[in-house]
């Protein structure tokens, strides 16, 4: 009942700031203060002394989430360079959660001396060399049927070709592999309908494995792939053993999707430099980003993955560093890879909800083109097609062309609601385009409304708007720059993102949000009750890598350090408001195992532990084992303690290690 009342004075204050304008007469007397309600008597007049419009004042009640009423969607968003995946709600646009993924972070202990992270994040190791950073791109939500399931998501690294998988019972990464034959990727991580597979892309073409080649040999000797990895759900990993790739052109790859419904077991990747300009600009050749865009089209790659999955099952594939690769001369034959023109400098190749159409944005053209499943599917079968340098089948373009709807300067990424409209990101223009889906009638696909957005919108994406049944509600719009739009903070600008209302035939901004921990390019937005994340771990010595009881798991009264040699295993419990032992004592050079068991059960009861001198930050969550190891290099006297606040007595959690000359 307050609640009601408390809208109903919030929609009559905007309604009469409608009729009394922003500023232009005297401040009306504010309302009387309503018993029932608690409103404030003042707030009309707090409402014109800030210059709060009625949009501003809708705004606040479509976001404003007070405490202690939860979210209705999860945005998961891509943390750019800073090489991790961002939590956010919607509607409040309050941060929940930084996930490290690529790179250490000592607030959740990961990668930072714990052994269980270390070996995730050393699987993606390179040639030897120890990889602590990344550039997260496409995070991607598992399906079931072509809908999120809220089960896991992945993550790209672009810049060293890596996967990685997270799982959502306890939002942590669990798996980072590694394309052995290509050094970044960008057209991932999308998956199947059935999360069968999680595609990934390359982005720069090289010659495959790394090895070295001139450049003057790069129409011979460079190449991309686009990769299958093999997802067991089961186990919660990527099956190496069953993934394989697929040999492409060096056309530099760029975003895919995966077909869904009608155009299910197809997947789509566009590209750009169909030209194969290789730049040299000490050279005199024309710079990159001229000689990438001399040409009117660059190529849509189709290919049927689900034919390919055969092709590999057969074994028609050559190894590749490891990797089984479909080569193009096989692809080629077995019906697997096609191509069909589109507009120049592409960077979005978005399937509908229905499946039947693939909606291409070009950078250098100002319309959307939409290509036609059952068309494309045609012109295979007619072989209405030329080939390019490969070999490869070029599909005739009119005969795959839909529609195109001019929507303005610079369209990049599109997405769907569930009232029939796609909304399309235009960089150049700072704006986003909204249209008609116009089915079967090429002339239904009509531009429906922009609405202005600030500095260089990139991706967009809208609540479960990439899968087989949108939301709708809400678009989010992830820009690249921010400027004037909050307090200066030094010359590094915080990216922003910015919330759009969809609901209802709204189309309006109602809140910006800064982004000072990354810089998100991508996102996904799910409803908050698919996912169904755990309050503490199944049982008390829960090793989180392996989802499974740890080996080293340490009751109450179990507690021990045992010596064999130099070599020292320790098995320490936390619970509030002690460790466990609380002296441990070593002798210089010995080298240390120590295990942690969070003995508490109950709900955010996690304990922290750092240990001075050893560069060991860990996050212990409740039930949760965790272990790491060092050689005590130097003699001395080391405090540890529990760094996360869990009681009256929390600094007297602690204890000292003693390592004896």
């Amino acid at each position: 009942m307050k609640k009601t009342i408390v809208l109903t004075l919030l929609l009559a204050l905007a309604l009469t700031l409608v009729a009394c304008g922003r500023r232009s007469t005297p401040t009306p007397t504010p309302p009387p203060a309503d018993a029932d309600s608690g409103l404030p008597a003042n707030a009309l007049a707090v409402a014109q002394e800030r210059g709060l419009t009625p949009d501003d004042i809708y705004a606040a009640m479509k976001t404003y989430t007070p405490s202690g009423m939860m979210d209705e969607y999860y945005i998961f968003a891509s943390g750019g360079h800073s090489g991790n995946l961002i939590v956010i709600g919607i509607p409040s646009m309050r941060i929940l959660k930084n996930i490290a993924v690529f790179t250490p972070e000592a607030w959740q202990g990961y990668g930072v001396g714990e052994l269980g992270t270390e070996a995730v994040l050393d699987e993606g190791n390179v040639d030897g060399v120890d990889i602590r950073s990344g550039d997260t791109h496409h995070p991607a939500l598992s399906e079931t049927n072509g809908d999120y399931d809220g089960q896991f998501v992945f993550i790209n690294d672009k810049a060293n070709a890596r996967v990685a998988v997270l799982d959502l019972r306890d939002f942590e990464t669990k798996q980072i592999v590694k394309d052995p034959n290509i050094i970044s990727n960008h057209g991932s991580t999308f998956v199947t309908p059935n999360t069968e597979y999680v595609i990934q892309g390359t982005q720069y073409a090289t010659p495959l494995g790394w090895e070295y080649a001139p450049i003057s040999d790069y129409q011979e000797k460079y190449r991309g792939v686009i990769t299958l990895w093999a997802f067991d759900r089961e186990k919660g990993r990527i099956d190496m053993d069953k993934s394989f790739s697929i040999e492409v052109p060096p056309y530099w790859q760029d975003l895919c999707d995966s077909g869904k419904l009608a155009s299910d077991g197809w997947a789509f990747c566009n590209s750009f430099n169909a030209e194969m300009a290789t730049g040299g600009i000490e050279e005199g050749n024309p710079p990159f980003e001229a000689g990438v865009s001399q040409g009117d089209m660059d190529y849509l790659h189709i290919f049927n993955w689900k034919k390919a999955a055969e092709v590999y099952a057969a074994g028609k594939t050559e190894e590749i560093n490891g990797m089984p690769v479909i080569r193009i001369p096989t692809a080629v034959e077995e019906g697997i890879l096609y191509l069909a023109p589109e507009p120049k400098s592409p960077h979005g190749a978005d399937v509908t909800p229905d499946g039947k159409y693939v909606v291409v944005s070009g950078k250098l053209d100002p319309h959307i083109t939409v290509y036609a499943i059952d068309k494309i599917e045609k012109a295979i079968a007619d072989q209405n097609w030329e080939l390019d340098p490969f070999g490869i089948p070029v599909l005739n373009f009119d005969a795959v062309k839909h529609a195109q709807v001019e929507l303005g300067l610079g369209p990049l990424h599109s997405i769907f609601d569930n009232q029939g409209f796609g909304y399309t990101s235009l960089f150049l223009d700072s704006a986003v385009a909204k249209w008609t889906v116009g089915g079967d009638d090429p002339a239904a696909w009509q531009l429906v409304d922009k609405i202005p957005v600030q500095y260089n919108i990139g991706h967009l994406t809208a609540a479960e708007g990439d899968t087989v049944s949108p939301d709708g509600k809400y678009l989010l719009v992830l820009n690249k720059w921010s400027v004037d739009r909050f307090l200066p903070v030094g010359p590094l600008l915080p990216q922003n993102l910015q919330l759009v209302d969809i609901s209802n035939g709204n189309f309006k901004v109602i809140y910006d949000m800064p982004m000072g921990i990354g810089e998100p390019h991508n996102a996904q937005i799910i409803k908050a009750d698919k996912i169904n994340a755990w309050t503490a771990y199944p049982e008390v010595g829960w090793d989180p890598i392996a989802q499974a009881p740890s080996p080293y798991a340490t009751q109450l009264g179990e507690e021990r350090i045992e010596r064999n040699g130099n070599e020292v295993e320790i098995f320490m419990t936390s619970i509030r408001s002690h460790l466990n032992p609380e002296h441990v004592e070593v002798k210089k050079g010995d080298h240390v195992t120590w295990h942690i068991t969070n003995v508490e059960t109950a709900h955010d009861a996690t304990h922290g532990f750092q240990l001075g001198g050893q560069s060991i930050s860990l996050s212990i969550e409740p039930g949760e084992t965790a272990s790491f190891e060092f050689t005590a290099e130097n003699d001395g006297t080391y405090a540890f303690y529990c760094t996360e606040f869990c009681s009256a007595l929390h600094l007297e959690m602690m204890g000292y290690m003693f390592v004896e000359p």
